[in-house]
């Protein structure tokens, strides 16, 4: 979707996120003077109307729900063109994901987004509504003001649930229910396709809390037929951080198998995590909580006429490479389920960042600006593609910036053949160091894997399925993981 100057009446600061379903947008709500974030349907749902429904009935769900912990509607409406969209609260503090990638919470800072996200899914479900996808990408952070009466002085961040285009009314999901789902998070009885109560989304929150606490996720399904059969949880603690055996049993009752075993509700659940962890649980003071991070929320730089166009770098074809656990943070996966209502404040109405889009229209990526010093859209042939040229768009600071040796930064995103996500990754010599794999199942399983310590920063290389027969090959080199994850986030697909 090109950038768009109003959405209804809203104007138009800067895209948000993107994924194979919506694009989410910066707007300004000049009546109210207030940012705001824009949720479109993709052009290429629009006709399909089964889509189009969970898309309408993600605004109907929240709108029935009136929770600081879950992220607001305001409004909704049709463009000319017949998409809908949807007006929610802009989330300034991005996401629980990030807030990972920076670096871990402590076990009050943790209990207290438990408490806050056990907060929201408690508001849903009095009002007869499940979330069915609770997992870090969900949760946001949105700065709020000091509450009148209270010793605040400083701004704080509130957590709050998102992206309910999976959820479902109670009543309907006793009937019939979709498979669907992140499998590292979901419950065993939703993964099998089973009727689903409250007690599906007290099993994402443990999970949750377990990665929140132990630093990785319970588990790593690579599928939902994995995550149907999920065995054992495994212990909490870890060699740096021990707990009583009193939390291990909590978190792991909330993560037992048999939903009847969980359990009543998502209130006792917290509150017995509260009282297992006894003078840890103590909510934290203002002053240690999550602060406004100003990392989330720099303006970045202003933007510049158009790059001027040059030859796209040679691609460098996959490697062999050496096998390992599996990432412990989520914070690299791919937002591929657009409700992500995060983003960065921009203090003008101008867009800092440069969109670039392939000569076909198939691809879509942006950058910051000072990294379009080379552009090409032209394509490219792979390796395995027989020499016939696939879309592709090329991104970086000067033409050489994939050069190892050069302290350059850009990204290459690239369609080529495959039926199946590979097992192996470009390997970077050049870094220090590699997280292991992250993989991820569902409608467009991908594999990511982070180098660090390299010359220039870090280096990510993913891999998505992003049709029965294409794969979409993305290589970045940033400075910082937090700008890799913007430009990660960025990359769109049309017409797959």
């Amino acid at each position: 979707m090109p950038h768009p100057s109003r959405l209804g009446r809203y104007a138009v600061r800067r895209r948000l996120g993107a994924g194979g379903f919506a694009t989410v947008w910066l707007a300004y709500d000049e009546h109210l003077d207030s940012p705001v974030a824009i949720k479109v349907l993709a052009d290429n749902w629009t006709e399909d109307h089964h889509v189009r429904r969970r898309f309408v009935e993600e605004g109907r769900f929240l709108r029935k729900v009136e929770s600081p912990h879950v992220v607001p509607v305001y409004d909704a409406g049709e463009l000319e063109d017949g998409r809908p969209y949807l007006v929610m609260g802009y989330a300034d503090q991005g996401t629980l994901a990030d807030r990972l990638e920076v670096g871990g919470l402590t076990v009050a800072q943790a209990l207290e987004v438990v408490r806050e996200v056990g907060d929201g899914l408690t508001a849903l479900h009095e009002r007869g509504l499940l979330h069915r996808d609770v997992k870090p990408a969900n949760v946001l952070f949105r700065t709020v003001d000091p509450r009148a009466g209270s010793d605040e002085s400083e701004p704080r961040v509130r957590a709050m649930l998102a992206d309910l285009g999976l959820g479902k009314e109670l009543d309907v999901s006793s009937r019939l229910t979709m498979i669907a789902g992140t499998p590292s998070y979901v419950a065993p009885e939703q993964a099998r396709g089973e009727h689903l109560d409250p007690r599906a989304d007290q099993y994402s929150l443990a999970a949750l809390t377990h990665l929140l606490l132990a630093g990785v996720p319970p588990y790593r399904h690579a599928s939902l037929a994995a995550a149907a059969e999920p065995g054992p949880p495994p212990t909490l603690s870890t060699p740096d951080r021990r707990f009583p055996p009193a939390v291990e049993d909590v978190v792991r009752r909330g993560l037992a198998a048999d939903r009847d075993d969980r359990w009543p509700d998502v209130a006792s659940y917290v509150s017995a995590l509260e009282r297992a962890l006894g003078d840890e649980a103590a909510p934290p003071p203002p002053g240690e909580w999550l602060a406004p991070d100003p990392l989330l929320t720099q303006p970045g730089a202003r933007p510049t006429p158009e790059p001027q166009l040059g030859p796209l770098p040679e691609p460098v074809p996959p490697a062999r490479r050496r096998r390992g656990p599996v990432l412990a943070t989520a914070a690299a996966v791919l937002a591929l389920a657009a409700g992500v209502v995060a983003g960065y404040l921009v203090e003008s109405g101008e867009d800092p960042d440069v969109t670039v889009t392939d000569e076909r229209g198939s691809l879509e990526v942006t950058v910051p600006h000072d990294w379009a010093g080379v552009v090409s859209r032209s394509g490219w042939q792979p390796p395995n593609g027989e020499g016939a040229d696939f879309p592709a768009v090329s991104v970086g600071s000067a033409g050489d910036w994939r050069d190892p040796d050069v302290d350059g930064q850009g990204v290459f995103v690239g369609v080529l053949p495959g039926f199946e996500v590979p097992e192996d990754l470009p390997q970077h010599p050049e870094c220090a160091s590699a997280d292991s794999p992250v993989t991820e199942g569902g409608d467009q399983p991908s594999t990511t894997i982070v180098h660090a310590d390299c010359p220039s920063g870090v280096t990510v290389e993913r891999v998505v399925q992003v049709a029965a027969n294409r794969l979409l090959w993305v290589q970045v080199r940033s400075a910082d993981r937090a700008a890799a994850n913007q430009v990660l986030d960025s990359v769109t697909t049309h017409g797959f």
